[in-house]
């Protein structure tokens, strides 16, 4: 069995807190790592000063996302007539996790944009996947590539944890991997715990949160006792990214890590 590490979300966790103060409220709750996807308002240097400051690794950043209600809300990858942009963008976040020292960036794929047929998004989706992975290439940051639920995101470019693996394995040059996020799967796939035995050896990084809801572990309809025994049984050895709605408070709420975490 391995101990199991959790990062903190700050666009999730800690919002009763200014963003920049949430650093220091993670390191006080007893996180040793976080995550956000959105570090572009911010210089890298301030953002690593707080992670510094409060002895916290950054375990990933997301590719640029467009606002929310627009077709770019989920990403960009997959947009066939936007390639100039998603390259300028990924060599941005590719920057940004350099100077923060963080481990993955995450391709956000992208709902497949109006007047573009599935297939033809997914072809510039794994092409634009394998020139990222071209391009972090010896750089140490790994690269992302995540499935997201059809309620939450219809019509998103990656539909199943068996075919972002699919997509991994093609664009892999060593350095490609799947973000397994238990709440899209358990949403779209299910029976979580046959998915972790097959799809847990591909993934770089796991993801939590609770359906219906999104909020913590023990929230909602998903046994994490059992899926945290079998992650740990697996000898997964990566962070467990909180990537959550608090139901009533961020530090109120994370008993569960006691209760349910092996």
């Amino acid at each position: 069995m391995s101990a199991l590490r959790f990062d903190a979300n700050l666009k999730w966790l800690f919002t009763e807190h200014e963003f920049l103060d949430r650093f220091a409220a993670a390191a006080a709750a007893g996180f040793t790592g976080v995550e956000f996807p959105d570090p572009y308002p911010y210089e890298a240097g301030e953002l690593r000063k707080r992670l510094d400051d409060n002895g916290l690794h950054q375990v990933l950043v997301n590719t640029p996302m467009g606002a929310k209600g627009t077709p770019e809300q989920q990403g960009i990858t997959c947009f066939p007539d936007l390639v100039p942009r998603f390259r300028d963008e990924f060599l941005s976040a590719l920057d940004y996790a350099i100077a923060l020292g963080a481990d993955f960036v995450h391709l956000v794929g992208g709902m497949v944009p109006p007047g573009t047929s599935r297939d033809r998004a997914f072809a510039r989706y794994v092409a634009n996947v394998a020139w990222a992975s071209e391009q972090a290439a010896g750089t140490g940051v790994r690269l992302l590539l995540e499935a997201q639920n059809k309620r939450d995101a219809p019509g998103f470019v990656l539909e199943t944890q068996a075919q972002a693996r699919a997509v991994a394995e093609v664009c892999d040059a060593g350095n490609v991997g799947v973000l397994l996020d238990v709440y899209h799967a358990q949403i779209d796939e299910g029976d979580l715990l046959t998915l972790i035995g097959t799809e847990l050896p591909g993934a770089f990084h796991v993801q939590i949160a609770d359906p219906p809801s999104r909020h913590e572990p023990g929230t909602g309809e998903v046994n994490f006792k059992s899926v945290f025994a079998a992650v740990a049984a697996s000898g997964y050895d990566g962070w467990i990214g909180c990537e959550y709605a608090p139901a009533a408070g961020t530090v109120e709420g994370l008993g569960w890590r006691e209760e349910l975490a092996p």
